[in-house]
């Protein structure tokens, strides 16, 4: 199953839905690589990617929180920690198993779901709440 972004995940603040659709990009590419075998050093490279990708973003997403005054900035970032910690476990797991291709595939719902449940009830609310300010 590809990870795609597509239009109903869009939070309404330009540079987060951008960054989100590099992410779900990223993502694809990482499950892609595994999915056609490509080497474990190519997988783990591409774990790597995403999870600086996946801090920056973080990062830019709680500056903006910040700078709107966004009162449910905590669980944001609770949820930032435990999905940061959860994607290294996956990696260190894929490196563990010696490169195990199944792990990858298995890993891909839980990625879909994660995104697509944290976008649709809790960074939407951050767009909505942005719209009440102008």
């Amino acid at each position: 199953m590809a990870i795609v972004w597509t239009p109903n995940l869009s939070v309404g603040v330009e540079n987060i839905d951008s960054q989100h659709k590099v992410w779900f990009e990223k993502a694809d590419q990482l499950f892609q690589a595994g999915k056609k075998g490509k080497s474990s050093e190519v997988v783990v490279q591409m774990f790597d990617f995403l999870d600086d990708y996946t801090k920056q973003h973080f990062h830019d997403e709680e500056m903006y929180m910040q700078s709107i005054r966004y009162p449910e900035i905590e669980s944001q970032k609770t949820a930032h920690k435990k999905f940061i910690a959860d994607l290294a476990k996956l990696k260190k797991e894929y490196q563990t198993s010696g490169g195990n291709i199944t792990l990858i595939i298995n890993a891909n719902q839980m990625i879909i779901d994660w995104l697509t449940k944290h976008i649709s009830n809790m960074d939407k609310k951050i767009g909505i709440y942005a719209k009440t300010l102008k």
